[in-house]
């Protein structure tokens, strides 16, 4: 017998005025796909993707012995089925779980062959049983001890590159101060910061801030190259006690000439002195034949050069990447140096921030500078060079102890206009040089500074991720354990079963249960608390902000909640604005952001086609509100529509509307939808 769904005998009655074009979506679908993605149950061990319990293994094991004589290699872990089931877990106060088993190789390697492959002497593979997971019930929930508990998705701070300003605050001047920050899912924090005189520094976990110059050169760069990627070369002649520029139309255009250009052989000026170099002058000097153009000595003044300056009698004149003064111009000119390099730069298109910045840097290599950083983070010791390098890319450059994760990645290659793979989850040089570069740019006026409130910068961590990130604890804590007692026993003769102490898996497991902030005793009063419950969403818990340092912005309601966070249901009290809950028809896409439902509109027709699209996204668009008329054709009947565009509301014609609200519901949680007349 087939059975019979409610819907089949219960006919549902829709008084709303405007109809959802879309069906209400599994309400507690966030939790069980979270958690299904974490344990991949029904998954094959071999195709199971690397995240969830299978990333959190992955990123702990092989775990090698402190000689590196032997190592042990994980392959793969089975989940058992459940002891007791729903019912009698509940009755009997038990935890409705599974045995979670690893399969585990432990391969010894010959400790007289120093090669560097060294030859494996024997391999033992075991099932090892590690403790017990608990398992989510087809009703989103847990039972731990007998009662059933709700763990609520968080809301954090994306990884990412973010930038800023002061609003000129910090400095009596009231000048505006910008900063960027680096903020990985796991590791060091970057903050690079602007003092009143223009120098850029950074700080490594807010602690001493050091000239950013001194990181870079960490990452492998020279003077010369930092010089080289962040100003435009020119080439300069020196003939008969004058100076002449080569022609270039990337660096001259908007410049003023500094003294007439003459047309070859004739008398006839082609550029009057202090003209202003256009596209169009630039072109008429090219087809003249023209390659040079006249540049004063004061034009020279502070600005760098690229090579020694000697003279013919071995004389030197100026040092490498040295700032030219007006003496040393004037020495220059009577001498017989021909030709030389200086970087260019001007106020406007171009700031010497980063030749300021090398000024007070005193470090000259690569290996100085890791020293260098080295005694920021840890004053008063005297480190090795090796000592320093190992410092260095613990902090980022292993991927065991810095993570930007691929949300991390994606954001920085979006914010820098970078095109690194999602795997790439780790700094590279082309990251620091990127973030510095619009940091400056900031500076000058060009690109945009972040709004951290945001949801396009706020994403969400459900059930399946915070679980992740506290077994990865447990196993760090088991792989310490694991380490000494391979230092103790003897390899030759131990199995794996003997190595593996799995009490810190099971106790970080038990107590993210039993006391994390985010485990909540499920709220069950009626059938709306418990969907209301795990569909919250909460600032607060592990990673996340407090009650006290929680500022008026963060509660705030923020034009990019709309569709995405109810703006109505929050509690009162000190936990205002920071325990909110998600909107009815929005859902989380797989790097944690909110996404909301719009039909698309074409051509002023509205179609059934339905996307989601996630807070930047949706800041592309102009969207149209649900209660827009709608001929029987799916036309916008009105010429002019209220309508959203990034943020504030508008009215636009019907042919500029992209998209359209699928529902008035849409912007409340579920529960504020059952208010009769919201509409």
């Amino acid at each position: 017998m087939s059975e019979t769904t409610l819907q089949e005998f219960v006919e549902r009655k829709d008084y709303s005025r405007i109809h959802s074009s879309i069906e209400i979506p599994d309400l507690i679908e966030i939790q069980k796909r979270s958690y299904e993605e974490f344990l991949q149950r029904e998954v094959e061990p071999e195709r199971r993707k690397d995240h969830g319990l299978q990333a959190a293994l992955a990123s702990v094991f092989p775990i090698p012995d402190y000689n590196n004589t032997a190592v042990l290699e994980f392959t793969s872990y089975t989940l058992g089925t459940p002891k007791y089931d729903e019912r009698e877990c509940l009755e009997q106060g038990m935890t409705h779980a599974v045995p979670l088993k690893l399969r585990v190789r432990l391969v010894v390697f010959d400790k007289e062959d120093k090669g560097s492959k060294k030859k494996v002497l024997d391999v033992r593979e075991q099932e090892v049983y590690v403790g017990e997971l608990p398992l989510m019930t087809e009703r989103g929930t847990f039972i731990v001890n007998g009662t059933e508990r709700v763990v609520v998705s968080q809301l954090h701070r994306s990884p990412g590159a973010s930038f800023t300003h002061d609003k000129g605050r910090t400095h009596s001047s009231g000048k505006v101060l910008y900063s960027a920050r680096i903020i990985p899912y796991r590791g060091s924090w970057l903050d690079f910061e602007f003092d009143a005189r223009d120098i850029l520094y950074v700080r490594i976990d807010r602690r001493r801030k050091m000239p950013t110059t001194i990181l870079l050169k960490a990452f492998g760069f020279s003077s010369d190259d930092l010089l080289k990627m962040y100003y435009p070369v020119e080439e300069i002649r020196v003939v008969k006690g004058k100076m002449l520029r080569k022609l270039d139309p990337e660096i001259h255009q908007g410049l003023r000439c500094s003294a007439e250009v003459l047309e070859k052989g004739g008398k006839e000026p082609l550029v009057r002195e202090g003209a202003k170099l256009t596209k169009g002058l630039i072109a008429k000097l090219k087809a003249a034949g023209v390659k040079e153009i006249p540049l004063a000595p004061s034009e020279l003044v502070g600005r760098a050069v690229l090579t020694e300056l000697v003279d013919s009698k071995k004389n030197k004149i100026a040092e490498r990447n040295q700032r030219l003064t007006a003496e040393i111009i004037e020495v220059l000119l009577d001498s017989d140096v021909e030709e030389f390099k200086a970087i260019y730069f001007d106020t406007v298109t171009s700031t010497p921030v980063i030749l300021d910045t090398l000024e007070m840097d005193k470090t000259t290599s690569k290996e100085e500078a890791m020293v260098e950083i080295y005694r920021r983070l840890r004053p008063g010791e005297t480190p090795s060079v090796d000592t320093a390098r190992a410092l260095f890319d613990n902090l980022f450059l292993n991927s065991k102890r810095y993570d930007l994760s691929p949300v991390g990645r994606l954001k920085l290659n979006k914010k820098l206009g970078l095109d690194l793979p999602l795997e790439q989850r780790t700094l590279t040089a082309e990251d620091m040089v990127e973030v510095i570069r619009y940091l400056v740019n900031l500076k000058l006026g060009k690109g945009e500074i972040d709004d951290i409130d945001h949801l396009g910068n706020r994403r969400v961590r459900s059930v399946g991720e915070l679980l992740e990130n506290q077994f990865r604890l447990g196993l760090v804590r088991m792989e310490r354990s694991i380490k000494e007692r391979m230092n103790l026993l003897d390899m030759e003769t131990v199995l794996p079963h003997d190595l593996i102490n799995a009490k810190p898996v099971v106790a970080a497991v038990k107590e993210f249960f039993s006391s994390s902030q985010l485990s909540q005793f499920m709220d069950q009063t009626n059938p709306l608390a418990e969907i209301t419950h795990k569909r919250r969403l909460s600032a607060l818990g592990p990673g996340g902000l407090t009650r006290e340092r929680a500022g008026f912005e963060v509660r705030d309601v923020h034009p990019s909640h709309y569709s995405r966070i109810c703006p109505i249901e929050t509690p009162e009290g000190p936990n205002i604005g920071l325990i909110t809950s998600l909107a009815t028809y929005a859902r989380i896409n797989k790097f944690g952001f909110i996404e909301a439902p719009y039909r698309k509109v074409v051509k002023g027709r509205v179609t059934d086609e339905i996307e989601f699209l996630s807070a930047i996204e949706g800041d592309k668009y102009i969207i149209a509100q649900a209660n827009s008329q709608v001929d029987g054709s799916g036309r916008l009947m009105s010429e002019t529509i209220s309508a959203r565009a990034a943020g504030d509301f508008v009215t636009a014609t019907s042919d500029k509307i992209e998209y359209m609200d699928v529902s008035p519901k849409q912007v409340v949680s579920v529960a504020t939808a059952l208010v009769p007349f919201l509409e």
